[in-house]
């Protein structure tokens, strides 16, 4: 059956559909790679791909599966292939785009899809590997994308700038991760049944993916951190009385009191429930509150709740809920992704919009500034606020990450997000090029506020960024929402474009302070 009583569809079903829609995709250049994982990390849809191969897996593999030696602490033996899902794959060419080379040369260079369709069994056969995401660790660049992604073969737009994030967020959480999910872009191809891009590990753990309505997604989330911690309440409260009584072995005490010792963190839960849930096999059906403590296994793990939306969704119809979330000093994770325009509804115009931005509702250009969202969430001093650009910062991108899911409160990630509404005049391509332009232009700021640091006496602001560098008309000029409005409206364009750029420079030096505080 494809549905379940409760209206649930089977994950990791976007494997299946295999369209081909590329016109060109990404052919591996062995002798060029310098094994970085860049190409796999900014990857929008998870068909680029770094795999750890064996001399035994390798010996078995398809003509034409092709290694080379393993660099880096801890993959000696490894053999290390980049490849490729050219019927998966949609063609825009970040990959390549954002590929350090070596000696000037790209290791990886877009070909015509018929040319690559022989790497279609090779992919098939790297897919049937081990899932080598112990081997190194997840805190770097390369490290992270040893892990499968539980977010695949998606459906959004060739060189989205939305999905990059969401990609790794599975790949860090995913195997606990629960998502509540606005209505927009993110709700479309990231729940368009039967087509689920969300899909499972080994172990058959993976997110778990919830919509409900565009403007109280942040209440949708914190509604499950509330059943979330009850459950979990009750369940360490069972533990405990269990631990008193006589039916549970020393090993098996001892072992609920490590469980409660950890059941906050991530890996401690982790450890313990792997061990509680073996000796439970064997002692649970001896006693009934150990049998209920065993049917309750699946919160022994501690959970990651993420909140996922535009800026549609965060800056104006579901702000208030957002507000009242994060007010709340609960442990919730917020990804905003912000394409500073209503996106999935045709281009309208929202608070995330800046000064001088043609979009719907807006078409001389928006008159009023783009709303502070991460310094007006400062305010509250409990809650963590990231602001980044993959592209620009990749490690920075993911220090965010890590940072804000370890941070027990609420955090919010700002991530900026090239979109096809904006009108690149680069492409789609260079999505995440642009988002490097726009940080060295000043137009798009890096920090990151992390209130632990302020209890440890330190600043909690922290400015990731240099001194804009770039040409900010220049690039106002690149992209089609910005430029348009000099074709029709010359003198509003001069006038609101000057405008915009006195309020991003003000911005940098309010930033500037706020670091050197």
């Amino acid at each position: 059956d494809w549905t379940g009583p409760d209206g649930s569809f089977p994950v990791a079903t976007t494997q299946y559909e295999k369209r081909g829609v590329a016109i060109d995709v990404p052919e591996w250049i062995p002798e060029s790679c310098i094994q970085c994982n860049q190409c796999s990390f900014v990857c929008p849809h998870a068909t680029v791909r770094p795999f750890l191969v064996t001399e035994e897996e390798l010996a078995a593999a398809p003509e034409g599966f092709r290694t080379i030696p393993a660099v880096g602490k801890g993959l000696e033996g490894y053999g290390f292939r980049i490849q490729v899902d050219p019927l998966d794959c949609v063609g825009c060419g970040n990959c390549a785009d954002v590929c350090p080379g070596k000696k000037g040369e790209k290791a990886l260079v877009m070909k015509p899809l018929d040319s690559q369709l022989h790497q279609q069994p090779l992919y098939n056969y790297a897919r049937t590997l081990p899932v080598r995401d112990d081997v190194m660790e997840p805190r770097t660049v390369k490290g992270s994308q040893f892990r499968q992604p539980l977010f695949e073969y998606n459906g959004a737009c060739p060189g989205c700038g939305e999905t990059p994030y969401v990609k790794l967020a599975t790949q860090l959480y995913g195997d606990r991760m629960l998502i509540a999910n606005a209505t927009g872009c993110s709700s479309i191809y990231g729940g368009s049944a039967p087509a689920v891009p969300y899909c499972v590990n080994p172990d058959g753990h993976g997110p778990t993916w919830a919509n409900s309505l565009f403007e109280d997604n942040a209440e949708y989330g914190f509604g499950m951190v509330l059943a979330l911690n009850a459950r979990r309440a009750r369940l360490a409260r069972l533990v405990s009385e269990a631990i008193e009584e006589d039916a549970a072995s020393s090993e098996l005490k001892a072992t609920m009191r490590a469980w409660l010792d950890g059941k906050d963190d991530a890996e401690l839960s982790k450890a313990a429930a792997r061990s509680m849930r073996a000796l439970l096999e064997t002692e649970s059906s001896a006693d009934d509150k150990l049998a209920e403590i065993h049917r309750m296994g699946d919160l022994l793990v501690k959970k990651s709740v993420w909140v996922i939306g535009g800026d549609g969704w965060a800056y104006d119809i579901g702000y208030g809920g957002l507000d009242h979330v994060a007010a709340m000093n609960r442990d919730i994770n917020v990804l905003v992704l912000d394409t500073e325009v209503y996106s999935n509804t045709g281009g309208q115009s929202s608070k995330a919009t800046p000064t001088g931005s043609v979009a719907k509702f807006a078409a001389s250009g928006k008159k009023t500034k783009k709303k502070d969202l991460g310094r007006m969430l400062m305010t509250y001093g409990y809650v963590y606020v990231a602001s980044v650009a993959m592209g620009a910062n990749q490690n920075q991108c993911l220090k965010a990450f890590l940072e804000a899911e370890s941070y027990p409160g609420p955090s919010v990630i700002i991530a900026y997000s090239p979109c096809i509404n904006q009108g690149l005049k680069l492409g789609m391509s260079k999505s995440q090029e642009e988002e490097k332009l726009a940080v060295e232009a000043g137009y798009w700021p890096l920090y990151r506020f992390d209130p632990r640091l302020a209890e440890q006496g330190k600043n909690p602001f922290q400015l990731d960024m240099k001194d804009p560098s770039g040409n900010f008309r220049d690039f106002l000029m690149g992209e089609v929402r910005y430029a348009s409005l000099h074709k029709e409206f010359p003198q509003e364009a001069e006038r609101l474009h000057a405008q915009l750029e006195k309020e991003y420079a003000e911005r940098y030096e309010t930033y500037k302070k706020l670091a050197q505080q």
